[in-house]
């Protein structure tokens, strides 16, 4: 897959702090001179995770390699089971993030599914780019779901989201899916600076007046590294 950045590439600044800040977070940005306001409402946001045989995508993420891409189907809502969302192709090649995105209808899967009934579901609908990609990535490696609240500028130039009651689900250790057993993740806070990148010169006001300092992260590295002790 190509990745060179396309022109409508944009800058994603993350940072992460205790959730029991997230009262004096939300102030910031309720009273910073961009005149942030919610741009939706709250959603319930729900991720699987799907890497390599070899954690290709788990160790180019560790190794801070310039280019890499994660894949992931998202859904929203509070449905356990997955259902109508996408695949998402998240590239990254230095401070520059964009994505692919295949949709998919749903239903996917029952109460009684495993995880290649729903893999197969999801092939049957993708496009052959899609397809290959998802060859590449097949093995089903976590769940997560979080709360996720959206601002915007009122310029319209910068986005903000808040993510917080972060759970995570390992998925490595059997053929049906675990919507039970919670890692042991750490309690975090990730906020997220989203800006096109013409707008770069323009974000330092905004970064620099954050309470939190700018940091990497990456909920899946996370959320692996709790479920297996890494």
């Amino acid at each position: 897959m190509n990745l060179c950045p396309p022109a409508d590439a944009r800058c994603e600044i993350k940072f992460v702090a205790y959730e029991t800040e997230l009262s004096r977070i939300l102030q910031w940005i309720h009273l910073h001179p961009a005149c942030f306001f919610e741009e939706y409402p709250m959603r319930q946001v729900n991720n699987i995770y799907f890497d390599s045989y070899c954690y290709s995508s788990f160790a180019d993420n560790i190794s801070g390699a310039s280019s890499r891409l994660k894949i992931r189907y998202r859904w929203y809502g509070v449905s356990i089971l997955p259902s109508k969302g996408a695949i998402e192709i998240k590239c990254k090649r230095n401070i520059y993030s964009w994505k692919k995105i295949f949709q998919v209808d749903g239903p996917l899967m029952d109460e009684q599914s495993d995880w290649k009934t729903f893999c197969g579901e999801v092939l049957r609908q993708l496009p052959s780019e899609g397809r290959v990609l998802l060859y590449s990535y097949p093995m089903v490696v976590m769940v997560n779901r979080y709360r996720r609240k959206y601002f915007i500028s009122r310029d319209r130039k910068f986005r903000i989201t808040v993510d917080s009651d972060l759970n995570v689900y390992d998925q490595t250790r059997n053929v049906r899916p675990n919507w039970v057993m919670k890692s042991n993740n750490p309690q975090a806070l990730v906020l997220e600076v989203k800006f096109h990148r013409r707008f770069k010169p323009l974000a330092t006001h905004i970064i620099n007046s954050l309470p939190i300092r700018a940091s990497r992260h990456s909920k899946y590295i996370v959320g692996l590294q709790a479920a297996h002790n890494l």
